[in-house]
């Protein structure tokens, strides 16, 4: 499955399963190297779609005259 066809979710599992890979140690050079690489084009891909959606959530929360309206964030807490 290439990168553009995963979802957010799956690119972070994805990133995960690098990272436990690569603190493990026991993983040859050339190989951790090219999961390094694998690993940042998953975490540039990652922040792009967060990118998007920020810009997405801050159209919808446009005030009366259009203008973005910024709030903080209530969590449930």
């Amino acid at each position: 499955m290439s990168m553009k066809e995963m979802t957010f979710e799956q690119k972070m599992a994805r990133l995960e399963e690098i990272v436990a890979k690569l603190e493990k140690g026991d993983v040859q050079l050339g190989d951790s190297l090219a999961l390094f690489e694998e690993g940042t084009r998953l975490v540039a891909a990652c922040r792009t779609e967060l990118d998007k959606a920020e810009q997405q959530v801050v159209k919808l929360m446009k005030g009366a005259d259009g203008a973005p309206v910024e709030s903080e964030f209530a969590s449930e807490e």
